[in-house]
């Protein structure tokens, strides 16, 4: 009597599996990446919030992106490879979801801010409000390329709401983004600027003078959504019930973000489709 292999069993049901599926089992699943193309003003809060993302999902491995926002909009319509898309304009979302480039039921805003009037802290310019641009001249303003960056835009709208823009608009200089206008600032290459409060909010090279009307531009409304070049919809379904979790809108808060109403969009992970 032949006496069979114990080993036969094991050694058979691996052969029907590969024969099946045409692979071996892996032992463990790699990370699947998640590509998130954030506005460069959640710089700050964003390592400080993905470590954590990242520990309660240890099957997702987050790449960032950042840039301006209008500048990631447009690579995003080009067919970048993005997931996620975090600007700090919200209209920019709207913006793709007119052209149908978003996933239904994924936009939502999740933080805030306003635009303020910022001075160097080692060479004040003898301006205390947006008022005294009026009558105090100053040689240069620093603010957003309204062509590439979303401060840009909402500057500009000030500047023009305020009746200041002819005054001064020989005396911009821009910067590609509201970090690039602080630096401008910061180093003494212009004696104003208009930045987004939470970049200058926890930056001692800069003073905070005065605070833009809110009626003056559009909201400072930071918006999430997944976008149409979504490879990994599971992984960017998760990452916005985190960011609108009430633990990381806290840690938001705690770089100066301010909360805002959850009126603009639904989560609807049971319909989110690619």
């Amino acid at each position: 009597m032949t006496r069979r292999n114990p080993f036969f069993g094991i050694w058979f049901f691996f052969s029907m599996l590969i024969g099946i599926t045409g692979v071996v089992p892996s032992a463990q699943a790699q990370p699947e990446t998640l590509t998130i193309a954030a506005a460069n003003s959640l710089k700050d809060a964003l390592r400080k919030v993905l470590p954590r993302f990242e520990a309660e999902h240890p099957a997702i491995n987050v790449r960032v992106i950042y840039g301006p926002s209008q500048s990631l909009r447009k690579q995003i319509e080009e067919g970048a490879p993005v997931d996620i898309f975090l600007p700090s304009l919200f209209d920019e979302i709207d913006q793709l979801e007119t052209k149908g480039l978003i996933i239904q039921g994924t936009k939502r805003a999740f933080a805030g801010t306003s635009l303020v009037l910022i001075t160097g802290s080692a060479l004040p310019a003898p301006v205390r409000t947006i008022h005294d641009l009026e009558t105090v001249p100053v040689r240069r303003i620093a603010i957003g390329d309204p062509k590439t960056s979303s401060v840009g835009k909402v500057s500009a709208q000030f500047l023009k709401y305020s009746k200041l823009e002819p005054k001064l608009k020989s005396q911009y200089i821009f910067g590609e983004h509201s970090r690039a206008v602080l630096d401008l600032v910061a180093k003494g290459e212009a004696e104003v600027g208009v930045v987004y409060r939470t970049d200058a909010a926890f930056n001692d090279k800069v003073r905070i003078l005065d605070t833009a009307p809110v009626e003056s531009h559009t909201p400072v409304r930071y918006g999430v959504a997944a976008v149409w070049t979504a490879k990994n919809v599971s992984g960017a379904g998760d990452f916005i019930e985190f960011l609108l979790a009430p633990q990381t809108q806290t840690l938001f808060q705690e770089y100066g973000f301010d909360r805002v109403t959850g009126d603009v969009g639904l989560v609807q992970r049971q319909e989110v489709k690619p």
